[in-house]
């Protein structure tokens, strides 16, 4: 929130001169509603119904932004319990209407009924210059090229036969990992827990995308050079695009063409890394006679198809981009809080142990895939509610309204954008008994009073208070791939090695603060002992 406020401290007189002359402007012309220039308490002209509720206290310019705090996904739940009604709020955060979505029946209205009206994505300046004109998957506007774009990756790049032709890299990072770590137990020297999972996530995801070597094997510098480049190129894209982006909350500043340069050089320097990397690793792709079919990675199977769905090169290193940035962050944050979680409880940690074991080929040295289609119920089950507690991206991206609709009994202007936290409705305590508690048996038969056997994030359009990847056409496509890469990774963990925290330091201890972004992650690392379990 400082660093919202240094900014408008700083451009506050020209953003007041913008402002003015607009609303003088808009003084002489008819209103048209949702212009995203009103106030939150303006009706349609065309419609009976009322807006959602908003709360007390919008101020000139800035609406209602100085209620968000550092943790907006708290801030807005506060909001909507407090203002609003059937989980349904009406912000304005600076120019900008914001419809945020706290509970099931809202969210379900907004992802199912009026999906298809509320499809698109907000502009967004940022992401215009990093993805070159948003023409990725994720924030590409809804039309033709986003449904050719997703049908690219659902049908050729991320599918379940996909995923599953990829599985011997992963077991490949697995095992480069539990020698890793095989050698901290050996030692009894604690294992930097946080750096170590994002390191394998980013290396499955690199090994995948690009056929990259891990930065877990010796002598291959090169692969490790590019696995450090790519982590802090995916890092750059999340603080450019999760962080307080002027233009976004006030899009009048977009025509100061001085003030626009300056606000985004940043994200253009990033850009320039970017293309530079990624035109080295398809220049040595289209060099190469792999074949796409056959052995090879995600880049062979985008240019094997890149004339087939008429994909320009800057929409390949787009889509590419999609590919190594958002896949890394959630699956290391989903790892790093089950752990934490594990740690916390630990008859939830001997319960899984006991389940992975008594369902892995006695004296087998590590967990395979193939083990992981037995009955593992618990596993799925802990990872469910770490995900329900700790959503990864606790705000899903937002989304803009193309039309007019009814919400609820509330009128919802075109242009108006669309916040659904699922952080909070996997937090509701009309949805979930003992709503804050790490309580995987929830997700079994007969468990806690409810039957929560059919919540699944990959039936995320059957029931709408357990959200992590979202639901309908925006739906994260790769959900098969990071479930893949969560499971095999947890499993092994557990399976191989027995975990502590370092000597004086107990569990009630662990700082679970954390720092809001595209996603939101413990703001400490997380530091721990392992003790060989001795498989095999």
């Amino acid at each position: 929130m400082a660093q919202q406020l240094l900014y408008l401290i700083f451009i506050f007189p020209l953003l007041l001169l913008v402002l003015l002359r607009r609303r003088r402007f808009a003084s002489r012309t008819p209103n048209k509603s949702g212009d995203g220039g009103g106030p939150c308490r303006q009706r349609s002209h065309d419609d009976d119904n009322p807006l959602p509720p908003s709360p007390p206290g919008e101020l000139p310019i800035i609406g209602h932004l100085h209620l968000v705090g550092s943790h907006p996904h708290a801030s807005l739940r506060a909001i909507a319990d407090m203002h609003g009604a059937d989980g349904l709020v009406l912000l304005r955060l600076g120019e900008v209407p914001n419809l945020v979505v706290c509970s099931p029946s809202a969210a379900e209205a907004v992802l199912r009924t009026h999906d298809h009206a509320m499809a698109s994505r907000p502009h967004s300046v940022v992401a215009d210059i990093l993805l070159s004109g948003s023409s990725d998957v994720a924030l590409a506007p809804y039309g033709e090229y986003w449904r050719q774009a997703r049908k690219l990756v659902t049908t050729h790049l991320l599918s379940a036969s996909k995923v599953r032709s990829l599985r011997q890299g992963r077991e490949e990072e697995v095992r480069l990992v539990l020698a890793e770590v095989g050698e901290a137990a050996a030692a009894r020297a604690a294992v930097d827990v946080t750096e170590l999972l994002g390191a394998f996530v980013n290396d499955v995801v690199c090994r995948a995308v690009s056929g990259r070597l891990s930065a877990f094997s010796a002598g291959h510098q090169e692969g490790r050079r590019r696995n450090r480049m790519l982590r802090e190129l995916i890092e750059g894209n999340a603080a450019l695009l999760g962080g307080f982006t002027l233009l976004d909350h006030f899009p009048s500043l977009a025509k100061v063409g001085a003030l626009t340069r300056m606000l985004c050089a940043r994200a253009t320097r990033h850009k320039k890394r970017w293309d530079v990397l990624l035109d080295q690793i398809i220049d040595e792709h289209a060099a190469s006679s792999r074949s796409a079919e056959e052995d090879g990675d995600l880049v062979d199977v985008v240019l094997s198809l890149q004339q087939e769905y008429c994909l320009s090169r800057e929409q390949v290193k787009a889509i590419l981009m999609d590919m190594y940035a958002a896949g890394t962050d959630t699956s290391s944050i989903v790892l790093e809080h089950t752990m934490v979680e594990l740690i916390r409880n630990p008859h939830v940690m001997t319960r899984l142990q006991a389940e992975i074991t008594s369902n892995t080929p006695k004296g087998q040295k590590m967990v395979k895939e193939e083990d992981l289609m037995n009955n593992m119920a618990y596993l799925k089950a802990v990872v469910k509610e770490t995900l329900r507690l700790h959503p990864p991206a606790p705000l899903l991206l937002p989304r803009i309204t193309m039309e007019h609709c009814d919400v609820n009994g509330y009128t919802i202007p075109a242009g108006t954008r669309v916040i659904v936290n699922a952080w909070a409705l996997g937090r509701d305590p009309r949805s979930w008994d003992k709503a804050d508690e790490f309580m995987p048996d929830r997700f079994l038969h007969h468990s806690c009073g409810t039957n929560n056997t059919s919540v699944d994030y990959l039936k995320a359009g059957r029931d709408f208070k357990f959200l992590p990847f979202g639901a309908g056409r925006r739906m994260c496509p790769g959900v098969n791939f990071g479930m893949a890469t969560v499971e095999i990774m947890l499993a092994n963990l557990v399976y191989c090695f027995d975990w502590n925290l370092p000597a004086g330091i107990n569990k009630q201890e662990i700082d679970m603060t954390e720092v809001f972004g595209l996603t939101v992650r413990r703001k400490e690392k997380l530091l721990l002992v392992p003790k060989n379990h001795g498989h095999g």
